[in-house]
């Protein structure tokens, strides 16, 4: 089965809107592409500079490649007292970066600045985003690719520590550290 694969690099944010009252805001974003729904880390809006550099990965099988018409950024700032408040939204359009894309195997688009729409439909600040889609031909093989052989032994921090008991040399230590205790309380 043909799988495409679309990340989105969410990378920061200026001369957004400012929704708190009192206090600084603290901002995330919400991607939804699809079905498909993700939300960034909180980033502090300090001196009106909103960073996040943060990379999403949406999975669509190719018959939904056609049905993805566009990408939805919303802009929220986390409140106390009260539910999110929104902030702005971006819309991007899918349609040329998917079609490239199918084309070609790959294409990156590097990060640009989109606008910020307000509820009132008027623009206030940019959001940085970049895009990549890879269009896979066979997801089934990569994956057998990749697997663990059987004939492989797998190694990890612990099995490396098992295998430090195995030495003689560190059971002696052991052992003659156990002897000269039993040796004090004889003595005393």
């Amino acid at each position: 089965m043909k799988e495409g694969i679309l990340e989105v690099l969410v990378v920061k944010a200026r001369d957004i809107r400012h929704t708190n009252l009192i206090g600084t805001p603290a901002y995330y974003v919400v991607l939804q592409c699809g079905a498909q729904e993700y939300r960034s880390k909180t980033s502090p809006g300090k001196h009106k500079k909103v960073l996040w550099n943060e990379k999403f990965k949406f999975k669509f099988p190719q018959p939904e490649w056609k049905n993805l018409t566009h990408i939805k950024f919303r802009i929220m700032d986390k409140e106390f007292f009260k539910d999110n408040g929104f902030v702005g939204e971006t819309i991007i359009h899918l349609g040329g970066i998917i079609t490239e894309g199918t084309d070609r195997g790959f294409i990156e688009v590097r990060p640009a600045p989109y606008n910020v729409v307000l509820e009132d439909d008027t623009y206030k600040g940019q959001i940085k985003i970049g895009f990549k889609f890879i269009a896979h031909k066979e997801v089934q093989k990569e994956k057998q690719e990749f697997a663990l052989l059987p004939d492989e032994p797998s190694r990890s921090f612990c099995s490396a520590i098992r295998n430090l008991w195995k030495f003689p040399w560190w059971r002696f230590l052991f052992l003659f550290k156990q002897k000269d205790s039993k040796n004090e309380h004889k003595d005393n």
